[in-house]
């Protein structure tokens, strides 16, 4: 289990690093307008992104 987790997070720093690494300006403009967005919001989009991963994952498995 520690194996795929740790596959899992590899995976996860790559995905997360393409889009800065393609296009930085336009991702320094999103952490900005990120940086204005209130709690609830992020709140909001974050229990989204894991509901939707769950999702995703139990439909995989």
């Amino acid at each position: 289990m520690w194996e795929e987790l740790g596959k899992a997070f590899c995976l996860m720093l790559v995905i997360e690093g393409i889009i800065p690494f393609l296009n930085p300006g336009r991702w320094r403009g999103l952490v900005v307008t990120m940086a204005t967005v209130n709690d609830r919001q992020l709140r909001t989009m974050g229990f989204a992104s894991m509901v939707i991963g769950a999702g995703l994952l139990y439909i995989i498995k």
